[in-house]
């Protein structure tokens, strides 16, 4: 984060309120603290995000001070930059054009995420500092050495970078830092009842805009998210670990990514991330 700040002009760290954002934010705490964070919080909101941690992203961001940069799929569509072919289409693989739309509005030259290469095999290709050209685009094939973990964010205008400072952490890593420094977390990562219904070998949550299909058993199960997006393609997994200790204990045990067992859009087909990332996906 220190390097990313001493090398780009205007950069910015996106926050969702997602457990990895989380530990994106005690980290430039400890980068930056006292002093405010020199980049503001940025998320694309797809308009389709669990209410619990949307109010945990507002809250957070107010408690820290930070200015947070909210930009909506919804004006996106207004304008007519996404079309979506249904009403109940997934809106999570559209992010990339509302995202591509806010770093050219604010002028950004480098995002800091939270993604790690433990999630998926299109960002297991992905470096630390990841170039993206003008169009917003990943070439995977066309990434800067980072030999000695030296960097080189230098871009030309209209190119940007993607910073990852925990791409190298694992699923685990990452609870096992939340359990060390005693983060706060939206409810939804803990085990908890809620209505469900199993459809093709996983289990999908009941909501508005994800309603059980005729013929389906609509089910109370205890389950708890393991990662959190779009509500239209993230499932939930049965668990009873309310307590992080818990879910660290499960989580020391899991074969399956959390992506790969959680996020309906990445089950696609093998290269739906990596094509995502090629038009500006996270």
């Amino acid at each position: 984060m220190r390097e990313v700040a001493g090398q780009c002009e205007r950069p910015a760290l996106l926050f969702s309120g997602g457990k990895d954002s989380i530990c994106m934010l005690r980290l430039a705490e400890k980068a930056f603290r006292p002093a405010r964070f020199p980049f503001p919080l940025v998320h694309i909101d797809t308009g389709h995000n669990y209410p619990e941690v949307i109010d945990f992203r507002d809250r957070r961001a107010a408690e820290l001070g930070e200015r947070l940069i909210v930009r909506s799929l919804e004006d996106s569509m207004k304008r007519g930059t996404i079309v979506l072919k249904s009403a109940d289409e997934s809106r999570n693989r559209h992010q990339s054009v509302t995202l591509l739309e806010t770093i050219a509005e604010f002028e950004f030259d480098c995002l800091i995420g939270g993604a790690r290469r433990d999630e998926e095999k299109a960002r297991a290709k992905e470096r630390i500092f990841s170039f993206r050209d003008d169009f917003g685009q990943w070439d995977p094939k066309n990434q800067r050495p980072e030999l000695w973990d030296l960097y080189n964010a230098r871009v030309h205008k209209g190119e940007h970078m993607r910073a990852f400072p925990i791409s190298n952490w694992t699923e685990l890593d990452v609870w096992q830092y939340i359990e060390r420094e005693k983060l706060e977390l939206p409810s939804i990562y803990f085990a908890h009842t809620r209505p469900i219904v199993r459809r093709g070998g996983g289990i999908v949550p009941i909501t508005h805009l994800t309603p059980a299909k005729p013929g389906e058993e609509v089910i109370d199960l205890k389950v708890r998210f393991r990662t959190v997006g779009d509500i239209s393609c993230t499932a939930p997994v049965i668990s009873d670990a309310d307590s992080i200790e818990k879910i660290i204990t499960e989580t020391a045990g899991t074969t399956i990514s959390e992506r790969g067992a959680t996020r309906l859009d990445d089950q696609a087909s093998e290269a739906a991330m990596e094509q995502r990332k090629k038009e500006g996906y996270f």
